[in-house]
């Protein structure tokens, strides 16, 4: 994903004017002036509602209801006005985390017919998707980049064709908002600390014990993971069931709902699940911050059958958000990055960093029925946000991960001083011995952060030579991509261009049965800081040379995570 606006104390993005609304005012927009520029462009009116006046569902509302309403709305008033007059850390200031490319935009009907430079290779005949945090509406208080709503961004080809679309994911909260014309559910990062988080939760319960709101069928934004599996196009953020998307014959996205997979899943599911290329199974992680079992493991057959949950013993509900697979084993972090609710109660965000704690790796077999045989190995000073592969070596006895570990590792989520750093490691876990060790995998002269991106997925949980990874340089930027040998550490890289940056490169194959590990093309969005436009960019894998620009018609914002369908694909879907 692209990294958070406020993952360093030293801002570089330019900020939004925000332009408040007068009491009669029907709209609210937010602006944005471009890099060395005089020109401010228009970026999203948001719909705007004066407080206390309820939702145009009032009529539908009984007296009781009405009364609740009103009252509510005057409690949430007064709640606002109270954190307005409080300073906003960067990791909560919308006009940090929506700054910039990461402002929202508008969805985008189906344009075809782009204008392309260059030649796109004939092998690329399918659909692009990408996710990403677009909020529809204006932020009341505290915003969190990852708490905005899911939007997915779409580049179809078919027969020297391209097309563009982007839509918002409909989830239940989504949905909801749309109607009540306002935000309202509560946002898990931007709003969900100290007492004004503890006094939003109680709102938010209170409106739904009147059945003002309905938060029984999900509170998820489904912003940040896409996976396409059994026919299904699937659109994930951990704390929801997935949602299913169903791309149209002509190019464009639709919301089918929140799905589970036939009535088999009854928890959230965490954004990254990893689909084994050789048996076709998908494998998933669901993880609770309330109650135990903290963490639950389960797999789909490749028909979609899932199997019993797998209950994983922690002390303490962990951040969870990616995991990893090998040909036999699944690898599963416990690291520092932690869920302390009654941190709340203290005045502070309840996600933090346990110091106390020393991350470990468990690894277990994939199709274990109980957690009974799994092995815990330490890895100190551990935090991977994402791991990028693993593969079995049964020479040495070990399990070799590759993540990038970040420190500090919370300051994704709280305001810190220090600059962040994304180091591309290694990570050997002995299951003989029960001991790991953990190098960087580029020297460091020529260390650089690298967060976002992928192997090659045909050979995912098998042994891999290359990574391409997100540049992220300068901090928080994405000015590349790196293709990094993982034996190595030979690092080569493509640069998007004078002020351009971007976000994950997917990496394409060209053929499945290429013997060539990275014969293949890089797909990335990328944005023009200077002339204030969006590309999708297509680079040749093996020799990082541009392939193809196709010029989009609308601005694509800094996102997180992608997927590419393959055109006899599309046309099995459910």
């Amino acid at each position: 994903m692209a990294a958070s606006p406020a993952a360093t104390t030293t801002s570089t993005w330019i900020k939004p004017q925000f332009q408040q609304p007068s009491l009669n005012s029907s709209s609210y927009s937010i602006s944005i002036k471009k890099p060395n520029s005089n020109i401010t462009c228009s970026v999203l009116h948001y719909p705007c509602k004066k407080y206390p006046k309820h939702n145009s569902n009032a009529q539908h509302l009984n007296l009781l209801q009405k009364a609740a309403a009103l009252a509510l709305d005057a409690v949430e008033n007064a709640l606002v006005s109270q954190e307005r007059q409080q300073p906003l850390p960067k990791t909560a200031d919308p006009r940090v985390q929506i700054s910039g490319n990461f402002a929202p935009v508008p969805e985008k009907p189906v344009c075809q017919q782009l204008l392309v430079t260059g030649k796109v290779p004939e092998s690329i005949q399918g659909f692009y998707v990408r996710n990403g945090a677009n909020p529809l509406h204006e932020p009341v208080a505290g915003h969190h980049f990852f708490d905005g709503d899911g939007m997915v961004h779409g580049v179809g080809f078919q027969k020297g064709s391209v097309s563009y679309a982007c839509r918002f994911t409909e989830t239940n909260r989504f949905v909801q908002e749309r109607k009540l014309g306002r935000p309202i559910f509560p946002k898990a990062i931007g709003e969900l600390h100290g007492h004004f988080g503890i006094a939003r939760l109680l709102l938010f319960y209170s409106r739904g014990l009147f059945g003002l709101v309905d938060p029984n069928r999900g509170t998820g934004v489904a912003n940040a993971g896409l996976v396409y599996f059994n026919n299904h196009l699937l659109a994930m953020s951990e704390d929801d069931l997935p949602y299913h998307v169903r791309i149209t014959p002509s190019g464009d996205l639709q919301t089918v709902g929140r799905y589970d997979f036939d009535s088999q899943l009854d928890s959230t599911m965490i954004a990254h699940p990893k689909i084994d290329p050789v048996s076709g199974e998908l494998f998933a992680l669901s993880y609770d911050v309330i109650k135990k079992p903290y963490l639950k493991y389960f797999r789909f057959s490749p028909d979609g059958n899932k199997s019993p949950d797998v209950e994983i013993p922690l002390d303490q509900p962990t951040m969870m958000h990616d995991f990893a697979i090998t040909e036999n084993f699944v690898v599963v972090p416990d690291q520092q990055v932690v869920f302390k609710l009654p941190e709340m109660i203290r005045g502070g965000s309840p996600v933090i960093y346990d110091n106390n704690k020393i991350s470990r790796f468990g690894v277990f077999d994939k199709n274990a029925s109980d957690a009974s045989k799994i092995k815990w190995i330490e890895v100190e000073d551990c935090f991977c946000f994402h791991l990028w592969n693993a593969w079995e070596e049964p020479e040495t006895d070990e399990v070799v991960v590759i993540g990038s570990c970040m420190t500090p590792p919370d300051s994704i989520f709280n305001e810190c001083d220090e600059s962040l750093e994304s180091v591309l490691s290694e990570i050997r876990l002995n299951l003989k011995t029960g001991k790991s060790t953990r190098r960087p995998i580029i020297c460091e002269p020529e260390q650089v952060n690298l967060e976002a991106g992928m192997v090659n997925r045909n050979m995912l949980g098998r042994k891999t030579q290359f990574a391409y990874l997100a540049l992220a340089e300068p901090w928080p930027k994405v000015s590349g991509f790196a293709k990094v040998d993982l034996s190595t550490g030979e690092v080569n890289k493509y640069i998007y261009g004078e002020q351009k940056y971007g976000g994950e490169p997917l990496f394409l194959p060209r053929d499945t049965n290429s013997e060539k590990e990275d014969d293949g093309y890089i797909l990335a969005f990328v944005h023009d800081e200077k002339d204030w436009k969006s590309e999708l960019q297509i680079v040749n894998a093996m020799t990082l040379e541009l392939e193809a620009t196709v010029h989009l018609p609308s601005r694509v914002p800094y996102g997180f995570h992608g997927a590419f369908i393959s055109a006899e694909d599309l046309e099995k879907q459910a």
